[in-house]
């Protein structure tokens, strides 16, 4: 929230880079000191790339081939072979294509330390979900047509810490409901360390360290793809289709908490992909559909909604005290964290925006079709 980022994107002083990465990627970009990482694959994702920028300049630092692929499965144009988000710490950066293969490359270097090509999944419509990182492992669902699971694989080895297979009845036999992109979320609550991972139909917290299962919540669905958020003592499910597309679980149960945990659910104007932010009491979201709203996050309750038009698919995106949403198709509006839609400033890219964007410091990071942006106020 302190950040002093522009708002004004139209003006093209407060631009201080942009760049053209090769390839088709909807991965968004992740930052760690001076340099920006994002990955990106060949059309035919038979080529699966890492590239690093100097977030201050641009410059194009690391160019890596991460894997090639002979015949890779069909990917929905909707999709890409570039469209899970890595996972970064100092010195480190580990990076995931779904079935493809997850990596472990030396930032400074280049270098990459480990690989995994041998966790099978038909993604049916092509890889998305993203890895998170603790002290010890990387945490990577595979949620697809065909087989569903969890695994967690030692951060210094690539070795596998454990798999878990998500045992969820889906209702149906057909595994195109079985499918579902979701990134895990890792947080402690009541001195209780959990992995929540959501999937198709269900939401399931594991054991970091062993990958038992904590608690599960049963919320209907399918494509689920947007990360859980913590907040307020309570973990933000988005579940993608489905009657109850939001709800807020009390984390400290354990077993099937569908009817006890539950704080509160709504299924109006729920996002299915662009994720929300929160500042104070407020959680903001922006459903696929351009309705903007501000719920109190501890209640549910709707303090406003307001229609924007467009179609997003990028998570929103907060900085100083004003959210940021990006569409499909290049327009960008900049609209106030308040109790009350107050809209600041409007934009227009020359290509849309599926990845979300990044700020440190007074900088912001947009990662469009055809673009890479840094945005800063000029001294």
């Amino acid at each position: 929230m302190s950040a002093h980022v522009p708002t004004d994107l139209g003006n093209p002083e407060n631009l201080a880079w942009k760049v053209k990465p090769h390839g088709r990627g909807w991965s968004s970009p992740v930052i760690w000191g001076d340099q920006l990482w994002i990955t990106t694959a060949t059309e035919d994702g038979k080529r699966q790339s890492a590239l690093c920028y100097d977030r201050n300049t641009g410059e194009l630092l690391h160019d890596i081939l991460v894997f090639e692929n002979v015949e890779p499965d069909f990917c929905h144009p909707t999709n890409t072979y570039a469209s899970c988000t890595p996972a970064i710490e100092e010195g480190r950066i580990y990076v995931h294509f779904g079935k493809y293969g997850t990596a472990c490359l030396d930032t400074n270097t280049g270098e990459k330390l480990w690989e995994r090509r041998d966790f099978p999944c038909d993604h049916f419509r092509g890889p998305a979900s993203s890895p998170v990182i603790d002290e010890e492992n990387v945490y990577v669902p595979l949620d697809g047509f065909d087989l569903q699971y969890v695994i967690a694989l030692n951060k210094k080895s690539g070795e596998l810490t454990w798999k878990k297979d998500r045992n969820i009845d889906y209702g149906t036999d057909n595994g195109d409901r079985y499918k579902a992109y979701g990134t895990g979320l890792i947080f402690t609550h009541q001195g209780r360390r959990q992995l929540v991972v959501p999937s198709a139909t269900a939401t399931i917290a594991y054991d970091p360290p062993t990958g038992n299962e904590l608690w599960r919540v049963r919320h209907g669905g399918m494509n689920s793809a947007i990360r859980p958020v913590y907040k307020h003592g309570l973990v933000y499910i988005l579940a993608g289709e489905g009657q109850s597309k939001l709800v807020a679980v009390d984390p400290s149960g354990s077993g099937d908490v569908t009817l006890t945990n539950i704080v509160w659910q709504s299924g109006k104007v729920v996002p299915q992909r662009p994720g929300p932010v929160f500042v104070d009491d407020w959680m903001f979201m922006i459903d696929d559909a351009g309705v903007a709203s501000c719920l109190d996050a501890k209640t549910g309750d709707t303090v406003w909604h307001k229609r924007i038009g467009g179609n997003y698919w990028a998570s929103l995106v907060c900085a100083g005290g004003f959210i940021y949403a990006f569409t499909d198709n290049g327009h960008a509006t900049i609209f106030k964290a308040v109790d009350d839609y107050e809209e600041v400033s409007q934009a227009d890219f020359d290509s849309g925006f599926q990845a979300s964007g990044a700020v440190v410091d007074d900088s912001l990071y947009l990662r469009s079709v055809d673009g890479l942006y840094c945005f800063r106020s000029p001294k």
